[in-house]
């Protein structure tokens, strides 16, 4: 699900970038792959720490308003012009 949901993203585009300029692709393999690691243990670190403050609920409903709220003014707005 992971590799599906992230397919596409800016880090998989400059991944492709970087193999297609150098000429250690293992290089730039192991560097994808420990950067997906450790940005992955700062989350669960962050993460686990926010629980303790913020109550579930809360972290469940917030994010998914304020990403709705943020696509509408995305279609409404007039985009600068």
């Amino acid at each position: 699900m992971i590799f599906f949901a992230e397919l596409g993203d800016k880090t998989q585009l400059a991944t492709f970038s970087f193999a297609a300029e150098s000429k250690s692709r293992l290089a730039v393999f192991i560097g994808s792959a420990g950067t997906l690691v450790l940005t992955s243990l700062l989350a669960v670190i962050l993460g686990s720490g926010v629980s303790r403050l913020v109550p579930a609920n809360y972290i469940k409903i917030r994010p998914g308003a304020l990403l709705i709220l943020l696509g509408l003014w995305m279609i409404l707005s007039p985009g600068g012009k």
